[in-house]
């Protein structure tokens, strides 16, 4: 076997020392256009979960390995004048020269042959004509010239981010990964340094774009830069300097912006031969997550392990791309988080520093509270206390605080119980006159004796040709008034929840069937006329088609909203909210892609706006001022030319001028043609942005299911209440379990007298299932920074 690979770093080496392990006889060759001791970063971090797969893999190099790395565990943060540490985390650092020195020595004793200061062609058609190699892999990193030679089979994908960083170098020793930020005139530094020797420390820093520019850095030279630098984190260095090994650059081209790269398929094949990425040709992640050595190492691991089982070359590179591509996935989506985090540093300055320290060591999403806790419980104990005094709760350092789901939100004149929102989930299950029945009393009603703060209605219409469906709920006459106060009284008297009315109309989106019968299929019969800010049709040539509305059609429906509004503050309701989003008609008004009126109320984002914020204001205005109003909006409508985040922070900075208190900030469902990016809380980062830029409290949606992803949330200050939805059809009593699942002892208050029998029993229920938890995971996973 002959195999060929292009590019020294620590992923090319290791590849090209598995494969001569484990064939002897094969011809190795590995070519690097630098020399071997030269290395443009300093320290490499690896996971306890990488250097265990190294030790499997070739237990003589990485017991050399293992000798040179530096571990620690905490993590420390700097901000505000305060220094808050976690720990637990279980990090290893080692020096890149260090690392390539040892692969180095290794290859070198199987056989492997090393060619240094060896320039390879980005075309390597030749290269497989003369020396006919069996496999190519391309290991030649970020700006991978193979990777761009082939772009039509590789089909690579790079997003450049918006921060600039200098990767640098201190003999400063730091005792934890600290992370350092720094306010200044032009807008925030951010440093991440670690040790990664018994000498010497890594220290990156990094800010966003204009900031770099406004500081003046793209017109230093180098050494005037690393000036800059050491005295913006003089504190942090102690006096140490700091310095670079890239003095092949210059000046500003020292500082990088990162490419976050993916690649559709990380196979080509030149006639018989393939040529394969691995590593950061392949794929790159942030470094404010771990480094992409990891990744690369693990690239190789199971390239050599695959290779070895599959005897089919082609079925055995098509099952490498298949697997690594999952786990770098993953790995990328929290990098996404992570990066996004560090770019928008101002965003989160906003915070106090016990929060903001939170924030960042969950920003991704893959350390969640409870794995916090286990990682550093008086971390997470102390927290809880901090943030129960926020919100008003005494604290008693002997009693253990609640997490932060459980605290109380106090909004105007309503203080809810906890911070759980049952969602508001259409039942079409009313008369075909509006009228709610006892499904909605027993539904609502068993989800308030289910512990949650605030139980919200479905999308009630004030209109009987406002309904999505004919056995949608109303709210237009004082038969439904009376009906509605029914539920409240129940909700009221037997619980501790609050109850919300949503109110909405469906615009083009109406005279539908039931969504178990045909989602959006128009009515077989008995359609009525529809209205929409444009004339449109939501599903091309099955919809009907809404005609445009016309002024006395806008006075209409808003006297349609003040009279539900007036009914349902008549009725007793705690909360009210007005739907501004999925498409209905004010949602409608406020896309561009749906209002493509030429007058007062459309085309700017400003003119759009216009109606939804003149129904909201009339509401606003009858309805009691001790009373919360809410605005639910889609903050993004998944489909090109449609409203985005930027577009979600000044819809909500509208209605938060109009007199809103919060903004329930879900997405899409605007256009059928959308196409939305799905994934565990995937529609939390549109609540946190417009929480932190807005100003203004937020609810989270979309596939938070756990405990343990709420309290994140919350925590976090992503949100101020996350309302939860399928779960709670799964189980009316999602707050009760998961206050159990928890294990918060002082849940009490929440149970209804008459179910406190079963919470003994499923308090142990779920302490035998987080011993058997804890029995199987002995420790949380460790050692990426995320």
């Amino acid at each position: 076997m002959r195999v060929l690979v292009v590019g020294g770093g620590p992923g090319g080496l290791y590849a090209a020392l598995l494969l001569k392990r484990r064939h002897p006889d094969a011809r190795i060759t590995v070519g690097e256009r630098n020399r071997p001791d030269d290395t443009f970063g300093w320290g490499v971090v690896l996971s306890d979960q990488t250097v265990d797969n190294l030790r499997a893999a070739d237990p003589h190099s990485a017991a050399r390995i293992a000798r040179a790395l530096h571990h620690w565990d905490d993590i420390e943060i700097h901000f505000a004048n305060r220094a808050i540490r976690s720990g637990g985390h279980g990090f290893s650092g080692i020096g890149r020269k260090a690392l390539l020195a040892i692969l180095h020595e290794r290859c070198t004793a199987l056989g492997v042959e090393l060619q240094f200061q060896t320039e390879l062609p980005a075309d390597l058609d030749a290269i497989v004509a003369t020396e006919r190699p069996d496999l190519i892999i391309a290991a030649d990193g970020l700006n991978s010239r193979i990777r761009e030679r082939y772009r039509d089979s590789f089909g690579p994908d790079t997003d450049l981010r918006l921060c600039r960083y200098v990767w640098l170098g201190t003999p400063r020793k730091f005792d934890a990964f600290t992370f350092a930020f720094r306010e200044t005139e032009h807008g925030w530094f951010q440093a991440h340094a670690y040790q990664f020797d018994g000498a010497m420390s890594t220290f990156i820093v990094e800010t966003p774009q204009d900031v770099w520019e406004r500081a003046g850095l793209d017109a230093m030279d180098a050494a005037d830069a690393i000036a800059f630098c050491e005295r913006l984190f003089a504190d942090r260095l102690d006096g140490a300097p700091l310095m670079s090994n890239a003095t092949h650059l210059r000046g500003s081209a020292q500082w990088i912006r990162f490419p976050r790269i993916t690649c559709r398929s990380w196979v080509h094949w030149i006639g018989s031969v393939p040529v394969v990425l691995l590593g950061d040709a392949a794929h790159t992640a942030h470094f404010s997550i771990g480094s992409g050595s990891k990744l690369a190492l693990e690239d190789a691991i199971a390239l050599d392990a695959i290779l070895a089982e599959e005897p089919d070359l082609p079925r055995a590179l098509q099952r490498y791309q298949a697997e690594r591509s999952v786990e770098v996935l993953k790995l990328q989506n929290a990098a996404r988080n992570s990066t996004e985090w560090f770019e928008h540093v101002d965003r989160y300055a906003r915070l106090a520093p016990e929060q903001f320290a939170y924030s960042l060591l969950t920003r991704s999403q893959r350390i969640s509270h409870e794995n916090l806790r286990a990682r550093d419980p008086a971390y997470v104990a102390s927290f809880e206390r901090w943030f129960a005094q926020q919100a008003g709760l005494p604290v008693d350092p002997a009693v253990p605080a609640p997490p932060a789901l459980l605290t109380p939100f106090t909004l105007r004149g309503v203080t809810l119980r906890n911070r759980v929102v049952v969602s508001p989930m259409a039942q079409y299950s009313a008369d075909t006159d509006g009228m709610p029945t006892d499904w909605h009393l027993v539904h609502y009603g068993a989800r308030a004796l289910g512990g949650a703060g605030l139980v919200m209605t479905e999308m009630t219409c004030p209109a009987p040709d406002a309904r999505i469906t004919p056995w949608c709920t109303g709210l237009w006459n004082r038969r439904h008034r009376d009906a509605w106060a029914r539920i409240v009284r129940f909700v009221h008297e037997q619980s501790g929840a609050r109850i919300g009315l949503q109110l909405g109309h469906a615009g083009a989106k109406g005279a539908t069937q039931k969504m178990w019968e045909g989602i959006d299929q128009p009515l077989p019969d008995g359609e009525w006329p529809l209205i929409a800010p444009s004339r449109i049709q939501y599903l091309d040539g099955i919809s009907q088609t809404a005609r445009e509305m016309d002024r006395n059609d806008m006075d209409r429906v808003r006297e349609e909203f003040v009279r539900a509004t007036r009914l349902g503050a008549e009725a007793g309701f705690d909360w009210l909210e007005l739907h501004c989003a999925h498409g209905y008609l004010l949602s409608a008004f406020l896309s561009p892609l749906t209002n493509t009126r030429r007058d007062a109320f459309g085309g700017s984002p400003e003119a759009r706006a216009r109606f939804p914020l003149e129904v909201f204001a009339a509401m606003r205005a009858v309805w009691p001022a001790d009373r919360p109003m809410s605005v639910r909006i889609s903050a993004h409508d998944w489909a090109e030319g449609g409203n985005t985040g930027d577009d979600a922070v000044d819809i909500a900075r509208r209605f938060k001028a109009a007199g809103a208190d919060m903004i329930d900030v879900s997405a899409g469902q605007v256009v059928k043609a959308e196409r939305p990016v799905f994934g565990r809380m995937w529609q939390t980062p549109f609540a946190d942005r417009v929480r932190q830029e807005a100003g203004i409290a937020t609810i989270a949606v979309g596939a938070i299911t756990d405990a343990d992803q709420a309290n994140g949330v919350i925590a976090s200050g992503r949100a101020d209440l996350v309302a939860i939805g399928r779960p709670h059809l799964v189980n009316p009593g999602w707050t009760l379990t998961e206050s159990a699942r928890v294990g918060y002892p002082g849940s009490d208050a929440l149970w209804p007298p008459q179910y406190r029998a079963a919470k003994q029993q499923l308090d142990r229920l779920m302490e035998r299932e987080r011993a058997t938890l804890a029995a199987a995971v002995t420790a949380p996973p460790k050692g990426e920074l995320t």
